[in-house]
């Protein structure tokens, strides 16, 4: 396993892509913290995506969103943020986002089960076929 972190000046663009590589898979949300401990808050719910946004009343915060009917959309909000990484299998798989904010606490996004990006489309060896 490899963890890249993300600088904060790439936060928008990287949560953009991030969010639409993986729309609609399922994931677990896991919330750490020195008071709260460890707590799933959402688990097994089709992830919808995430934005880093600024808002005069709540200040920076990075938004999780869940769901895929309106009536199933759930969102989290992590105020203050000050660190955004990726974790990958060794062979570049996404395993988890792992989000801290400046309170100590950090919110963990963990996919059911990692897959290498050249299956995400289902282009599963697309590029080395070769016609008959």
């Amino acid at each position: 396993m490899k963890t890249r972190e993300i600088p904060k000046n790439e936060w928008p663009n990287f949560l953009d892509i991030f969010s639409r590589k993986h729309e609609g898979w399922s994931v677990t949300l896991e919330i750490f913290g020195t008071e709260l401990g460890a707590q799933v808050q959402e688990r097994e719910l089709a992830f919808e995506g995430i934005v880093d946004e600024w808002d005069e009343i709540r200040g920076h915060q990075i938004v999780i969103m869940f769901g895929e009917k309106p009536d199933d959309h759930i969102t989290h909000s992590i105020g203050r943020p000050t660190q955004v990484s990726l974790e990958q299998t060794d062979g570049g798989a996404d395993v988890a986002l792992a989000i801290k904010s400046a309170d100590g606490v950090m919110a963990l996004l963990r996919f059911r089960s990692p897959m290498l990006p050249e299956l995400v489309d289902g282009l599963v060896g697309q590029q080395s076929r070769s016609p008959l």
